[in-house]
C-alpha cells in the first residue's frame, strides 16, 4: 500500500516542497486524471488530507524519517490549497500546481473536501510543530461551525472535534460536538443511521456515522450515543460484513468505513461480536469477498480499486490505497519498518533529503 502511494506521489509546482498523490492509476500504474465530470485534475485535497492523517499516524508509530518528510510535504500541499478565508480548493489541474477553482468537485468550500482538509490540519497540528497549521486550522474550522452539512460529512467533523478535544485543544468545540452528534442521531430510520434523510438506504462509501458516535459517546460519557451507533451497526453494517460485502460494486473505502464503525464499537463496548465483525471486514482485503481473490496484493504492494459484479477492478488509485492502509494499519506499521528501502525507491528524491519534522 505504501509502495503504491509512493509511486503515485509527485512534486507539485506552485508551493515549495509540496507533494500530492495522483488520484487514479490504471493497471500498469500510469496516473489518470479525474474526468468524470469534465477535467477536474490530477490530484486533490480530498486524498492528500486523508493521506496526511495516515502518515501522521504512521510517523507517530514508527518515527521513520522518510514518513515524517512525506507527511510534511503533503501538509505543504494542503496549506497551498487553502484560500485566505479558510476554504479549500480541491484539485490541481496539472502537476505545475494550477488550482482548479471552478470545477464541480473542486470549487472552494465543497463540504467533503473541506471536512477532509480540516481533519488533515487537525492531525498535523498534533504531529508537527508548525505555527502555520494552528492558524490554518482555525480558519478552516470557522467554516464548519454553524454551517449545515449532510450526515456523512458531519461525521468527519465529529471525528475531528474528538481528536482535538482529547488533545486538550479547542475547548469551544465541545458544544458543537454535542450538537453535531444530535444531528447524526436524528438522521436515522428504523434504527439505521442514514447519510441523507431522503435516501432509500445508506451509501456505504464514506459512511462513518457509527464510528463517529461511538468515539464521541465515549469521549462525552454519553452511552445513549454509543447505543445509537451500536444498533445501526448491528442492523446495517453487520449483515454486509457477514456476507463478505456481497454487493454489485464495493470499493475499499466503503469496506474501510464499515470496518471503522465496528472497530470503534469493539473498543468502546468490549463486545466480542464487534471484534468478530472487525476481523471479517478486514478479511475482505484478502480473499473473503465475492471475487474470492485478494484485493490487497502484498507482492505488488498495491490495493485494487474494488470489486464489480464479482470481478476485481485492476486499477489502483490514491483513495483505495489510503483507505486500505488505514484499515490494515497494524500490518502497515510492520511493512513500513520492513520495507523502508523499497518505499524510499518509489518516492520523489526530494523527500529523501527533506527534514522529517518542522
Amino acid at each position: 500500500m505504501l509502495r503504491q502511494l509512493a509511486r503515485l506521489t509527485r512534486p507539485v509546482g506552485g508551493s515549495r516542497g509540496a507533494v500530492a498523490i495522483a488520484v487514479y492509476a490504471d493497471a500498469a500504474g500510469v496516473p489518470i486524471a479525474a474526468t468524470d465530470r469534465g477535467h477536474e485534475g490530477v490530484a486533490c485535497v480530498d486524498d492528500a488530507a486523508r493521506a496526511l492523517v495516515l502518515l501522521c499516524d504512521l510517523w507517530t508509530a514508527t518515527r521513520l524519517p522518510v514518513v515524517g518528510a512525506w507527511a510534511a510535504a503533503l501538509l505543504e500541499f494542503v496549506l497551498y490549497m487553502q484560500d485566505g478565508d479558510g476554504r479549500f480548493v480541491n484539485f490541481v489541474s496539472d502537476w505545475s500546481g494550477t488550482r482548479n477553482e471552478q470545477g464541480p468537485t473542486s470549487f472552494a468550500g465543497g463540504s467533503f473536501w473541506h471536512a477532509r482538509g480540516v481533519h488533515g490540519l487537525a492531525r498535523a497540528s498534533l504531529t508537527f510543530d508548525d505555527p502555520r497549521v494552528s492558524a490554518a486550522l482555525a480558519r478552516g474550522i470557522a467554516h464548519v461551525r454553524g454551517a449545515a452539512a449532510p450526515a456523512n460529512v458531519r461525521a468527519i467533523h465529529v471525528l475531528t472535534a474528538v481528536d482535538l478535544l482529547r488533545s486538550g485543544g479547542t475547548p469551544e468545540l465541545r458544544a458543537d460536538l454535542e450538537a453535531w452528534c444530535a444531528e447524526l442521531a436524528e438522521c436515522r430510520r428504523d434504527g439505521v443511521l442514514f447519510d441523507d434523510p431522503d435516501e432509500h438506504e445508506p451509501h456505504l462509501w464514506g459512511h462513518v456515522q457509527e464510528a463517529a458516535l461511538a468515539e464521541a459517546g465515549a469521549y462525552l460519557d454519553r452511552d445513549d450515543l454509543v447505543q445509537v451507533a451500536r444498533a445501526s451497526a448491528l442492523r446495517y453494517l453487520a449483515p454486509l460484513i457477514d456476507s463478505g460485502f456481497d454487493l454489485p460494486t464495493v470499493q475499499p473505502y466503503g469496506v474501510a468505513s464499515a470496518l471503522l464503525g465496528v472497530e470503534r464499537l469493539a473498543a468502546v463496548t468490549g463486545e466480542r461480536r464487534f471484534t468478530q465483525l472487525s476481523e471479517r471486514a478486514r478479511a475482505w482485503f484478502h480473499e473473503r469477498n465475492p471475487a474470492g481473490r485478494p484485493v490487497y496484493d502484498r507482492v505488488a504492494g498495491r490495493v485494487q480499486d474494488g470489486i464489480d459484479a464479482g470481478v476485481l477492478n485492476d486499477h489502483s488509485g490514491a483513495e483505495s490505497n489510503i483507505a486500505a492502509a488505514q484499515a490494515l494499519f497494524p500490518e502497515l506499521v510492520l511493512s513500513a519498518l520492513a520495507q523502508r528501502a523499497a518505499i524510499e525507491r518509489e518516492l520523489p528524491e526530494m523527500l529523501l533529503a527533506a527534514p522529517s519534522t518542522r
